[in-house]
């Protein structure tokens, strides 16, 4: 097989998160976003170093697997989901299959014991973080998720199966109000425009929703035909117009106002705890904030887990399936065991969730978290559930943790997807710890980073994985590691 030669086959196999393998000609190949058992046709694009990837073009044949009905009408175009045409049980089959014999192949026999699925499979996620721009070049607004493959085009979801209905009213109601009234969307390229994202969180326990409307400083890009101005002028360097200057910022707040207004004239199942504007001119593209101000209500909505409330609010790490969390957090829970008189370090530990939860079977709990905004809705969570016997630091856990007085009898590690830093991998194992609790949300980063435990006297006693994100490539694991005798 040459580079650029299109190529048939069927995929034998899928490899974490989504590398769909193929035999062809005695080779292996490797097509991203392939199934099991698809019949398809590539392209060759990269051959390097033995490996040979191609370019998915076209699904001849789908896999025997794969439904024909209730499939979410965005799938194959939007990016976000992977197995949307697969039942929820092959799934489960397909990632705890990728999970073992990843982590095989660095424990050998790891204990492990299988897989936990998601309470529900569909409307599970608590948050989304939905982008403006348009499904194609010098196309009409949209609002949704990237198109697969795809850095710029964006697909309008308005009935995306794995958030609740209300998140979808949300969407297309915004949308429907910008598109009205003309709005034009932060382009990547040129650094110009208005809209950039729409951040929505929803409790699935208390029903609270927060929503947020993410856009730049650029007042002046907005349209103002709805506002009876007609003025254009050429923007400096873009070669292009930018229509319609607005004069000040009176246009934009009776622009925003307008906004919340067709928010609060929904007829939601939950309920609207706040409405936000969040400025952001970074030239990343990222939900963050530079300013915020509250068009209604409050910036934070409460969520209930394992009979404890918490604090979120619109950065907050928080899982993003809630009722999978309790799954998730029984699991950890039950791998910590009894510490009662013991110290327990939860590192990595965002708002706290685990810290509080674990904070019932252990002495005392540290927990360490580099955002400072999760370290005080930590602190508020754990004073709101009468817990005095955690206490959060904020700061880099390669940093701060050989600071800390007390030393830890037991450490649970929550990192973020990238995994330990190496650095901070070697302080972790210099407190000596006889077991250690490590939580996962990718297999590849933890396969790495338990081979350097093995190294350094732990092998992994047990393991399991509990399914966080239906219909998507990702899984959570949980390992117990302990000491070798």
């Amino acid at each position: 097989m040459k580079k650029g030669e299109i190529v048939e086959g069927i995929v034998e196999d899928i490899d974490f998160p989504n590398k769909g393998i193929l035999q062809i000609e005695g080779e292996k190949v490797i097509v991203k976003n392939a199934l099991p058992g698809q019949k398809i046709r590539f392209i060759i694009h990269k051959k390097r170093g033995g490996k040979t990837e191609g370019r998915m073009l076209e699904v001849l044949e789908p896999s025997i697997w794969e439904k024909k009905e209730n499939v979410c009408p965005h799938f194959g175009n939007c990016g976000g989901c992977l197995y949307q045409s697969f039942p929820y049980e092959e799934q489960l089959k397909l990632k705890e299959k990728q999970v073992d014999q990843l982590i095989r192949q660095v424990c050998g026999d790891w204990g492990f014991e299988g897989i936990k699925g998601s309470p529900i499979a569909e409307a599970y996620r608590n948050k989304m973080e939905f982008s403006f721009g348009d499904e194609y070049k010098d196309g009409p607004l949209a609002l949704g998720m990237h198109r697969r493959g795809s850095f710029y085009d964006i697909v309008t979801t308005r009935n995306c199966r794995i958030v609740h209905s209300d998140f979808c009213q949300i969407l297309s109601a915004t949308l429907d109000y910008f598109t009205a009234n003309g709005v034009s969307y932060y382009k990547k390229l040129q650094h110009v425009g208005y809209l950039r994202h729409l951040l929505v969180r929803r409790a699935a326990k208390t029903g609270e929703i927060l929503v947020a409307l993410v856009t730049t400083t650029q007042v002046e890009t907005l349209k103002q035909e709805t506002m009876g101005m007609h003025k254009e002028e050429t923007a400096e360097g873009m070669g292009e117009n930018v229509s319609s200057i607005l004069p000040d910022i009176v246009a934009e707040k009776e622009l925003l106002d307008g906004w919340r207004q067709a928010l609060e004239n929904l007829h939601l199942a939950g309920s609207l705890a706040g409405i936000l504007h969040i400025k952001n001119d970074s030239l990343a593209d990222v939900v963050q904030c530079d300013e915020m101000e509250i068009l209604l209500g409050r910036d934070y909505f409460y969520e209930e887990l394992l009979g404890m409330k918490f604090c979120i609010t619109p950065f907050s790490f928080f899982q993003t399936n809630s009722l999978g969390a309790e799954v998730l957090y029984e699991t950890v829970r039950e791998y910590v065991g009894d510490t009662k008189d013991k110290v327990v370090f939860d590192l990595y530990s965002g708002t706290g969730t685990i810290a509080q939860i674990t904070s019932a079977v252990a002495a005392r709990v540290v927990g360490v978290e580099i955002v400072e905004e999760a370290v005080e809705a930590a602190r508020e969570n754990a004073r709101r559930n009468g817990l005095d016997n955690c206490v959060f630091v904020a700061g880099d856990v390669l940093k701060v943790v050989e600071e800390i007085e007390e030393k830890p009898d037991l450490i649970i590690l929550d990192p973020p997807r990238d995994g330990i830093h190496p650095k901070a991998l070697k302080k972790i194992i210099d407190f000596g710890v006889e077991r250690m609790v490590y939580v996962s949300c990718k297999p590849t980063s933890l396969a790495r980073d338990l081979a350097v435990f093995l190294e350094n006297g732990y092998r992994v006693e047990r393991g399991c994985c509990v399914d966080m994100f239906p219909f998507t490539g990702n899984i959570e694991t949980v390992c117990l590691l302990s000491k070798k005798p």
